[in-house]
C-alpha cells in the first residue's frame, strides 16, 4: 500500500470520527453560543439529518403496519374461528333445548292421555312454495304404527298416518283436502264434516254440513273464535281432541248449512315431537257407581 493510500484512509477515518462529534457539539449548544464554525456544520448536516430522518420513519411505518401486525392478523385469525365455534354450540344447543322442551310436552300429554300411546320425533317435513308444511314424517314405522292412526301434540290434533315405510311413517294433516273427519262445535254442539282446503297461503279446513238450526228458539249459529273438537263419531277418532277455532263464518238464510272455515289448533312448522294414539281410549266402567258414569276421553262427550 503506497503512502498517498494509508494518507487518504486515516484522511477519512478521521473525517468519520471527528464529523459526528462536531455535529454533535453543534446540535447540543444554544443558538446564542454556537461559533462560525458551529453554523457550518449544521448547515451543511441539515439535509443528511433530514434525510436519515425520512428513511427512520418509513422503515418505522413498515414495521409498525406491517411486520409489528403479523401477530394481530394470527390473533384476529384465531378469535374468528374460536367465534364462528361458538355459534355452532349455540346453535346445537338451542335445537337440543327445543327439542327437550317438545319432548317434555309429548311426555305430558301422553301422562294425561287415557289411552295407548306412542311417543315419535318429526324427522322431516314437506314444503309447498308458499312455506306450508303439507306432509310430515316421523321416526316410527310398520312394527310401532299403522295407517290411520291418529297424531296429536299438545296443542290438538295434527292429523293421521297415511303410510308407513320400513322404520318411517307419513302423517296426512288435517289441512289436507283428503282429510276427512266428525267433528262438533263445542259450544252449539253442532256437528259436522272437517275437511282440509289445501290453500297455499294459509293453514285451512272447512266445515262441511253443518246444518242451521230449524228452531228459532235454539241458536245454532256459528262464531268466530268457537272451539272445534273430534266428536267421536265414526270410530276414527277419539272424541274430544282439539282440532282448531272458527277463523270466519258465512251462514246464508236460504242455506240449510253453514260455511265455516277453521284454523288448525297446531303449529305445523313448529312440531318436533307427536304422540301416536295406538287404541282408542278405554270405555266407561259399567259398574260405576256414580250417576255421571260416561267420563269424557279428552273433555268432550262423544256424540
Amino acid at each position: 500500500m503506497t503512502l498517498r493510500r494509508r494518507l487518504l484512509d486515516w484522511g477519512l477515518a478521521a473525517l468519520f470520527l471527528i464529523l459526528p462529534a462536531l455535529v454533535l457539539r453543534a446540535s447540543l449548544r444554544s443558538p446564542n453560543e454556537t461559533t462560525a464554525l458551529d453554523q457550518a456544520v449544521l448547515r451543511v448536516s441539515a439535509p443528511l439529518q433530514a434525510g436519515v430522518s425520512w428513511i427512520v420513519e418509513k422503515l418505522g411505518s413498515v414495521w409498525n403496519g406491517y411486520v409489528a401486525l403479523v401477530d394481530v392478523e394470527d390473533e384476529n385469525r384465531e378469535l374468528r374461528a374460536e367465534n364462528a365455534r361458538l355459534r355452532k354450540e349455540l346453535a346445537v344447543m338451542a335445537r337440543k333445548a327445543f327439542d327437550i322442551e317438545a319432548l317434555e310436552d309429548v311426555a305430558m300429554l301422553k301422562r294425561a292421555t287415557p289411552a295407548d300411546t306412542l311417543g315419535a320425533r318429526v324427522i322431516a317435513a314437506s314444503i309447498s312454495p308458499a312455506f306450508r308444511v303439507v306432509r310430515l314424517r316421523i321416526d316410527r314405522g310398520g312394527t310401532d304404527v299403522e295407517p290411520g292412526m291418529p297424531v296429536i301434540s299438545s296443542e290438538g290434533l295434527v292429523g293421521r298416518i297415511q303410510d308407513v315405510y320400513g322404520a318411517h311413517a307419513d302423517v296426512l294433516l288435517t289441512t289436507d283436502p283428503r282429510s276427512k273427519l266428525e267433528v262438533v262445535v263445542k259450544r252449539t254442539g253442532g256437528v259436522g264434516i272437517l275437511t282440509g282446503t289445501g290453500a297455499a297461503d294459509r293453514y285451512a279446513c272447512k266445515i262441511e254440513w253443518l246444518e242451521n238450526s230449524t228452531d228459532p228458539t235454539v241458536d245454532m249459529t256459528v262464531k268466530e273464535g268457537d272451539e272445534i273438537f273430534t266428536s267421536g263419531l265414526g270410530g276414527a277418532f277419539p272424541a274430544g281432541i282439539k282440532v282448531g277455532t272458527v277463523r270466519a263464518v258465512a251462514s246464508k238464510s236460504y242455506s240449510m248449512f253453514q260455511e265455516v272455515e277453521v284454523a288448525p289448533a297446531v303449529s305445523f312448522s313448529r312440531l318436533r315431537a307427536v304422540l301416536v294414539l295406538l287404541a282408542p281410549p278405554p270405555p266407561p266402567d259399567p259398574g260405576a257407581k256414580k250417576k255421571d258414569r260416561s267420563k269424557p276421553a279428552f273433555d268432550v262427550r262423544p256424540y
